[in-house]
C-alpha cells in the first residue's frame, strides 16, 4: 500500500500536508497514490493506477462502500469548496456506494452524491451530481448542479444549468446496473483483503461455488440437447433458446422481467434476479428459475448491449394460463389478440383499416427514423388532469405489427382519448405526442370507418377556432397560437414563454419571460401579450409544461424580430397544432426570400435524415484562404425554425460568403457543405 503524506517532488502546497485518514476495512492497492488530507470511509476500494491528490485543494471525502476504479484521478483547486453531507466544506465530496469507474476525472470543487455512477473517462468539474445519478462514458459535467436521479448519456456535454434541468430520469435497468457494479467491487475488496489467507478466502470461494453450482446443477440437464437445441427438461421453447443463443453470440447480456395481469396493463414490469453468466446453460437455467418463481405471470426476456447500455430485444416467453411451448411463444405484439396484420401491405387493405393514412404516414416516419412507438389512453376525467395510462409497450418495429397494435388499442378504448407517442430509445425521451382518438369521434366512426381521427379532431379544432375568432382578432396573438394555448390548458399543461434576440437565437440561448401561474385562458393570453409587448424586436416562443413529469411538451415560435406574430396561412389553420409556421407556407414564400429553393430542399433532406444544421461565413479575404468563421449550430430540428435561423444569418452577413453545413450527429462528421450566399449576388 502506497500512502504518502507529502508529494514527491515537493509542491507549493505539500509543505504541511495532513496524512490521509483511511478506515481499516478499506482496501488501498499498492499501485495507487494517495496524498494529503483524504478521508476514506469503511469498505472503500481504491484500485490500481488511481491518483488521489489532496495537496492543492483540501480536504477530500470518500464515503462508505464506494469504489474508485483503475486510473481514476481526484484533484481539486486550492480555493474550490463544496458543502458535504456533514455540512462541512470540502474540495471533493464523494458519497456512499458510488462507483467512479476507469479513467474518470473528478476535479474539485466537485460533489458526487450517494449511489452515483460515473462512467469511463467522464469528467466532473466545478459541479454537483445529485444522489442516484447515472453518468455514462466520455461525458463532461461542468459548472452545473444535476438534480438527483438523472441520466447523462455517453458523450454528453452538460455545461449549462438549462441542459442539466432537462436531463431524463435514470431507468430501473440503469440503477440496477450501478448497484451491480458496487456489489462486484465490494466482492473484489473482500477478496483482496484476504487473498493470502486461506482461512479467510475459503468462505468467499465457497459462497461463490454455491451460487454458481446451483445454476450449473440446474443446467446439467441441458447438456443433452435434441436437434433443436432444447434441453429435455427445459420449459423454454426452442425459439426462446435460439433467441438466447443469438444474443450471447453477439456479445449481449440477458435480462428478465415479470409482471402480473394488473401491472401488465400499465407496463409496470419488475426485474427478476440479474443474470451475470455468459454461458448458455447457466442463462437458460436462470430463465427457468424465473419462470418457476412466477408461474401465473407474464415473463419477458431481453438482451442488453453492455457497451451502449441499452436494450436490443424484448420477447415475452410466458403468459398467464399458457404453456411456454414453441407454439405459444411469440413476440409481445404478435401474441396479443389483435386484428389481422396480413392486410397492410397493399393500399386497398390499408383503406379497410381503422387507421387513416395520416396516422399510418406518421408511424412510418417514426419507424424510419429508428424511433419506437408507444400509446397512452385516458377517459374524460383523467384527460382533464392529464393522468394518462400506458398501453403495454410496443416492441415491434415492423409496420403491420405496429398498425395492428394501434387498432387493438383504439378498439379496446373506443370511448376514450388515445395518443400516439414517438420514443427516442437512445436519448430515452419522447419526440412526439399526438392525440389520434377523442371520445366525440365515435359518433361518426360507424358511418365512415376509414375517416381520419386526426381530421375529426382537427374539424373540432376548426370549429373551436371559429368560436374564438372574435376573441383572437382583438389580441396580438395569432388564431393558431390562441388555439394552441386552449388545447394545452385543456390537457392540464402549464404555459411558459421565452425570448431571444437575433444573436442569442443563433445559439439557442433563450431567456425566460415572467412565469405564467394562471390556468384561465384569458389570463394566460394577457400574459403572452405582455411578453410580446416587452420584447417587440425579438423572437418569442410559447411552450407547454407537463407539471407532473416536469418536462416540456411543445415549443412554438409566436413572434419574430420584425415584431409580427407568426401567422399560419388559412389552408393550414385546421391541421396545425404543434408548429407556428407550416412547412408548406415556407416553401411557397421561400421563392421571395434570401434562401434559394435548392438550399431549402437540402435543409429538408438533412432534417429528414436526422442531421444537425449549422452555418459558417467569411469575407472576401478569408474566403480566399478558406478561413471560415462559425455562425453557430442551429439547435432546432423544426423546418420553420431552421429556415428562420438561416434567414437571420444571411441578413446579418449580407456582404459575406455564407455556407450551410450538415452534421451527422452519430458519426460527428460533416455530410454537406453548400455555399448559400455570395457577395454581390
Amino acid at each position: 500500500m502506497v500512502v504518502r503524506s507529502s508529494a514527491a517532488p515537493p509542491t507549493p502546497w505539500s509543505k504541511k500536508l495532513p496524512k490521509p485518514q483511511i478506515h481499516k476495512t478499506a482496501y488501498i492497492h499498492s499501485f495507487s497514490n494517495i496524498i494529503g488530507d483524504v478521508r476514506i470511509g469503511p469498505n472503500v476500494l481504491i484500485a490500481p493506477g488511481t491518483s488521489i491528490r489532496a495537496d492543492e485543494g483540501i480536504p477530500f471525502s470518500i464515503g462508505e462502500g464506494t469504489n474508485i476504479q483503475d486510473g481514476v484521478v481526484l484533484h481539486g483547486l486550492e480555493k474550490g469548496r463544496v458543502k458535504g453531507d456533514d455540512q462541512e466544506p470540502y474540495s471533493i465530496w464523494i458519497g456512499k456506494n458510488a462507483s467512479i469507474t476507469h479513467m474518470a476525472l473528478i476535479h474539485g470543487p466537485a460533489y458526487v452524491g450517494d449511489d452515483c455512477f460515473i462512467g469511463f473517462r467522464s469528467t466532473v468539474f466545478n459541479a454537483r451530481v445529485g444522489q442516484g445519478c447515472i453518468v455514462m462514458m466520455h461525458a463532461l459535467i461542468q459548472d452545473v448542479d444535476i438534480p438527483p436521479g438523472k441520466y447523462v448519456s455517453s458523450g454528453a456535454l452538460i455545461t449549462t444549468q438549462q441542459q442539466a434541468d432537462r436531463l431524463p430520469d435514470a431507468q430501473a435497468i440503469d440503477i440496477e446496473f450501478a448497484h451491480h457494479v458496487v456489489c462486484v467491487n465490494d466482492a473484489l475488496r473482500s477478496g483482496y483483503h484476504c487473498a493470502e489467507d486461506d482461512k479467510c478466502i475459503m468462505p468467499i470461494r465457497n459462497e461463490l461455488d454455491k451460487s454458481y453450482g446451483s445454476r450449473s446443477s440446474n443446467g446439467n440437464s441441458l447438456s443433452n440437447r435434441n436437434g433443436n437445441g432444447q434441453g429435455q427438461g427445459s420449459h423454454l421453447s426452442s425459439e426462446a433458446i435460439q433467441q438466447v443463443r443469438q444474443l450471447l453470440e453477439q456479445g449481449y447480456r440477458i435480462g428478465t422481467e415479470h409482471v402480473d395481469q394488473r401491472r401488465y396493463r400499465t407496463g409496470t414490469w419488475q426485474s427478476c434476479t440479474p443474470i451475470d453468466s455468459k454461458q448458455e446453460s447457466e442463462v437458460v437455467a436462470a430463465l427457468e428459475t424465473c419462470l418457476a418463481n412466477h408461474p401465473e405471470e407474464y415473463v419477458r426476456l431481453f438482451g442488453i448491449d453492455p457497451k451502449a447500455k441499452r436494450r436490443t430485444s424484448e420477447q415475452i416467453i410466458q403468459r398467464p394460463g399458457e404453456q411456454t411451448t414453441s407454439a405459444n411463444v411469440r413476440s409481445s405484439v404478435a401474441a396479443k389478440p389483435t386484428p389481422s396484420t396480413s392486410g397492410f401491405s397493399g393500399s386497398s387493405n390499408s383503406r379497410s383499416s381503422g387507421l387513416n393514412p395520416e396516422v399510418q404516414a406518421q408511424v412510418r416516419q417514426l419507424l424510419a427514423q429508428g424511433y419506437r412507438i408507444g400509446l397512452e389512453y385516458a377517459d374524460e376525467r383523467r384527460f382533464q388532469t392529464s393522468s394518462w395510462k400506458s398501453w403495454p409497450s410496443i416492441q415491434a418495429t415492423r409496420e403491420p405489427e405496429v398498425f395492428a397494435e394501434l387498432e387493438a388499442c383504439l378498439s379496446e378504448h373506443n370511448g376514450e382519448y388515445v395518443r400516439l407517442i414517438g420514443i427516442d430509445t437512445k436519448l430515452k425521451k419522447r419526440t412526439l405526442e399526438t392525440i389520434i382518438q377523442r371520445p366525440r369521434d365515435q359518433a361518426s366512426k360507424n358511418d365512415n370507418a376509414a375517416a381520419s381521427s386526426f381530421r375529426r379532431s382537427n374539424t373540432d379544432t376548426t370549429s373551436s377556432s371559429n368560436r374564438s375568432s372574435t376573441q383572437s382578432q382583438s389580441t396580438n396573438l395569432s388564431q393558431e397560437a390562441v388555439q394552441q394555448v386552449r388545447q394545452l390548458l385543456e390537457q392540464g399543461y402549464r404555459i411558459g414563454t421565452e425570448h431571444a434576440d437575433k444573436r442569442r437565437f443563433q445559439t439557442s440561448s433563450w431567456q425566460s419571460c415572467a412565469p405564467i401561474d394562471a390556468k384561465r385562458e384569458s389570463e394566460v393570453i394577457a400574459a403572452l401579450e405582455e411578453c410580446l409587448a416587452n420584447h417587440g424586436g425579438e423572437y418569442v416562443r410559447l411552450f407547454g409544461i407537463d407539471p407532473k413529469a416536469k418536462r416540456r411538451v411543445l415549443e412554438t415560435i409566436i413572434q419574430r424580430p420584425n415584431g409580427k406574430v407568426s401567422q399560419s396561412p388559412s389552408k393550414s389553420s385546421s391541421n396545425s397544432s404543434s408548429s407556428s409556421v407550416d412547412s408548406s407556407s415556407f416553401s411557397s414564400s421561400s421563392r421571395s426570400s434570401r434562401l434559394s429553393s435548392e438550399a431549402a430542399e437540402k435543409v429538408r433532406q438533412l432534417l429528414a435524415q436526422g442531421c444537425q444544421i449549422s452555418t459558417e461565413y467569411a469575407d472576401e479575404r478569408r474566403f480566399k484562404t478558406s478561413s471560415w468563421q462559425s455562425g453557430g449550430v442551429i439547435q432546432s430540428s423544426r423546418e420553420s425554425e431552421v429556415f428562420a435561423a438561416l434567414e437571420a444569418t444571411l441578413e446579418e452577413h449580407t456582404g459575406s460568403y455564407v455556407r450551410l453545413i450538415g452534421i451527422d450527429r452519430k458519426a460527428k462528421r460533416r455530410v454537406l457543405e453548400l455555399i448559400i450566399q455570395r457577395p454581390g449576388k
